[in-house]
C-alpha cells in the first residue's frame, strides 16, 4: 500500500452560492433551485428544496439551563454530485453548459444558448 502518493487535485466548481440550477438526473430530475453551498474537495453541492433526506435526531440533554434539543425527525438536504445540474442563465431563463471566457479584461462564464456573459446577481438584505 502506497502512503506518500500525491493528493487529487482539488476540483474547482463553476457554481458558488446564490446561483440557480436545474437538477438534470436522480429522484428530483426537473427541479429548479437555488444554491446553498458547494463542496470542491468531494465535488458536491447542496441545493435547496433538492435532494431532501429525513435523519432521526436523539433528543438533548439540557446544559445548565432550561434550552433542550429536541428530538425527532428532522428533513435536510443532502449534498449531491455537481456532475447532475445545469446553470441558469438568468437572460434566457434555459439551462445551459457554461463556457469560460473573456468580457471587458476578466474571466467569466457565457451562455451557450444566448452568449451573453453570466453575471451573479448579489443579494442585498432589506434593513
Amino acid at each position: 500500500m502506497l502512503t506518500n502518493r500525491p493528493k487529487a487535485k482539488q476540483r474547482w466548481l463553476d457554481l458558488a452560492p446564490g446561483d440557480t440550477v436545474l437538477v438534470t438526473a436522480g429522484k428530483d430530475r426537473g427541479k429548479q433551485g437555488e444554491v446553498l453551498r458547494t463542496l470542491p474537495e468531494s465535488g458536491k453541492i447542496v441545493v435547496r428544496g433538492v435532494n431532501i433526506l429525513k435523519r432521526h435526531v436523539k433528543a438533548g440533554q439540557s446544559k445548565g439551563g432550561t434550552r433542550a434539543i429536541q428530538g425527532g425527525i428532522v428533513d435536510y438536504e443532502a449534498p449531491f454530485s455537481y456532475s447532475n445540474v445545469m446553470l441558469v442563465c438568468p437572460s434566457c431563463n434555459k439551462p445551459t453548459r457554461v463556457k469560460h471566457g473573456e468580457h471587458g479584461g476578466r474571466k467569466v462564464l457565457v451562455c451557450r444558448n444566448c452568449g451573453e456573459p453570466y453575471e451573479r446577481v448579489k443579494k442585498v438584505e432589506a434593513q
